[in-house]
């Protein structure tokens, strides 16, 4: 029986898939539809991510994570089966052995969660690693070496900030703002000022458009649809970029707040690696214009966005199977795998 070793960036919006000696082979919104008649699954992914807010009452789209662990067993497993079984398709392997990233701050029973889901999939054996190392080795720190590394990587349900040194957390923080708050505060912004509801798609796709963290010399416009809360009926407003910045004002600071409270509890030896190396980002958000500006700005240090940064847990989890006797010691638990 032949066995395909593959490794999980298991996240609250999308979940990547990388494959042992092939690099991602799969890229998934972390999205089940779920028929309520049946209680079954009626598709997953990309498919079920394209039915939300279009669908009848008898079919829901179901997020299985919330803020980075599982919050609906059942439909975690059902989802990690589904992409697995898609992953393995059309080769002759039959079985897969699995590394999955888990947020740093996650309980015993979260971690455990996650490795049964994994386990009820038909994984085996399952094993973690913690999502702020596997970002740092993905974005290229060398993480294993005695000095300092701090890694900021802003996914969809959380934030995990953390300083790095020789494979292990020396200073962390997680916060459950990041892209998908980004999306509820641009939503709440123009219920407020407009009276219009919007769907959270269009709210992703103002952020996506003209969102900003740091102030920028011209300012964009969008126009969005939305339902008038007034009249019930359906309208258009146009939305700037300084309107949008004002929106994301407060899940930022909330971030920078959890960054200053990382960087006063790193030792000062670290410390001064950190100003000498400066700080990577990494995580779909860090995409957002100006994210690096508003960290250099708050910290003073220099900041960089990692080249892939939506890649880069996954692919510190195809390091850590590539090479596993040089990153063994990342993982969280003692099974080894190979």
């Amino acid at each position: 029986m032949f066995t395909r070793y593959i490794g999980i960036d298991l996240g609250t919006e999308n979940t990547l898939i990388y494959a042992r000696s092939r690099g991602i082979i799969m890229r998934e919104p972390s999205v089940v539809a779920v028929n309520t008649r049946t209680d079954q699954a009626s598709s997953v992914g990309k498919d079920a991510k394209e039915i939300i807010g279009r669908t009848p009452g008898s079919v829901i789209a179901v997020h299985p994570l919330r803020d980075g662990v599982i919050a609906d067993f059942d439909i975690a497993a059902t989802m990690l089966q589904e992409l697995i079984k898609k992953s393995l398709r059309g080769t002759l392997f039959t079985k897969a052995r699995v590394i999955i990233s888990i947020p740093s701050g996650v309980t015993a029973v979260e971690r455990r969660a996650v490795k049964e889901a994994a386990e009820k999939a038909g994984a085996r054996p399952v094993q973690l690693v913690q999502g702020p190392l596997a970002a740092a080795l993905g974005a290229g720190l060398n993480v294993m070496e005695p000095t300092g590394n701090m890694i900021i990587d802003i996914g969809g349900g959380i934030s995990e900030i953390a300083v790095l040194s020789m494979g292990g957390i020396v200073s962390s923080r997680t916060v459950r703002t990041a892209g998908n708050a980004f999306d509820t505060a641009i939503v709440n912004y123009v219920r407020k000022k407009y009276s219009l509801l919007i769907g959270e798609r269009t709210a992703e796709s103002v952020k996506l458009g003209i969102g900003s963290a740091f102030p920028e010399p011209t300012v964009s416009e969008m126009e969005v649809s939305g339902r008038n809360l007034l009249n019930g009926l359906p309208e258009n407003i146009t939305v700037t970029s300084d309107e949008v910045r004002e929106a994301l004002a407060e899940p930022l600071n909330e971030i920078m707040d959890a960054v200053r409270e990382t960087l006063a509890h790193t030792p000062p030896e670290l410390s001064a690696d950190v100003i000498e190396q400066g700080i990577t980002l990494t995580g779909g958000s860090a995409l957002l214009r100006g994210m690096d500006k508003l960290v250099n700005r708050e910290t003073g240090m220099p900041v960089y966005v990692a080249e892939f940064p939506l890649d880069c847990v996954a692919e510190g989890i195809g390091k850590v199977l590539e090479q596993p006797d040089d990153y063994e010691e990342l993982l969280a638990d003692d099974v080894k795998y190979y």
